[in-house]
């Protein structure tokens, strides 16, 4: 049987669903600033940005961009009702807090049981600095990872342990991926969903590594 696997679109609206009601929520650099543009309107959810922005809303329509609002990959934004925008020594005092819900990242490498590596001096085109990510995945409630699973060599970023730099240890609680969505437990992976036509035994091949295929995480 054939699969399809989750374009960059659908892998937004995935991760969009398992946000809640009146969570506060940080997306990264990259591909989870899509996430923003798939919660629903009649849904509280108030997103941040590490450069000094709360009430971000989604990508403004073409022609309505504001380059002096900007969320931290230097992308215009929107600003919802209540919203607001202030020095970043406040934003990173936030996240260091613990008072971000979730933070949403990019990833080079997960290891199975959490530990995150997501920057990189020797990668061409990669930010020559780990920012704010550690200050984000150790500050957020829930530190999700939105990321293809195989490099363009078709390695998995999915690792035993993780051979890139490491920005957190064991924080990862989930990976949303085009091929499935797995948690990160101290026991290893545990899948939550598969696309449609993939089975467990064919992800666990891509990936390598043993995934229990327990359903409720």
């Amino acid at each position: 049987m054939t699969y399809q696997k989750r374009s960059k679109e659908q892998l937004a609206i995935r991760v969009a669903q398992d946000i809640g009601e009146g969570n506060i929520v940080n997306l990264g650099i990259g591909m989870p600033t899509l996430v923003a543009n798939h919660i629903p309107a009649d849904l509280e959810v108030v997103l941040h940005s590490e450069n000094g922005i709360l009430g971000m809303g989604p990508a403004p329509a073409p022609g309505l961009e504001d380059y002096d609002l900007i969320n931290a990959g230097k992308q215009p934004v929107s600003l919802l009702k209540g919203g607001s925008y202030f020095h970043h020594a406040d934003s990173f005092a936030m996240m260091r807090g613990g008072h971000l819900d979730i933070c949403v990242l990019g990833a080079f490498q997960v290891s199975a049981t959490g530990d995150l590596a997501n920057w990189h001096t020797g990668a061409p085109g990669a930010i020559p600095a780990v920012g704010g990510a550690m200050d984000l995945a150790i500050g957020a409630r829930q530190t999700w990872v939105m990321m293809d699973l195989l490099t363009k060599q078709g390695q998995s970023k999915v690792v035993a342990e993780c051979t890139y730099p490491l920005t957190g240890i064991g924080c990862v609680k989930r990976i949303y991926s085009e091929f499935a969505t797995l948690a990160c437990t101290p026991q290893g992976l545990v899948l939550i969903d598969l696309v449609d036509g993939l089975t467990l035994s064919e992800l666990e091949a891509l990936i390598g590594l043993p995934i229990s295929p327990a359903l409720t995480v």
